[in-house]
């Protein structure tokens, strides 16, 4: 198996957990009381927003591409 394969199901998986988190993190208590206030998450949440969305997409990238060598 090529390594961009893998790598690609790595970032893949990454990014499924990162995401997971972000969702996690945007429903606590917390998280909704300050984006009643403010009308955006906080900072940390949104960057795991950022970095699953962008994992995610390096991902299909590397499955996509990967295999041409």
């Amino acid at each position: 198996m090529n390594i961009n394969l893998v790598l690609g199901f790595v970032l893949l998986v990454v990014a499924t957990v990162l995401l997971y988190f972000g969702y996690t993190a945007s429903q606590s208590v917390g998280e909704q009381v300050y984006e009643t206030f403010t009308g955006r998450f906080t900072d940390s949440t949104t960057w795991y927003f950022v970095f699953g969305i962008a994992a995610g997409i390096g991902g299909l990238v590397m499955l996509i591409f990967g295999n041409r060598t």
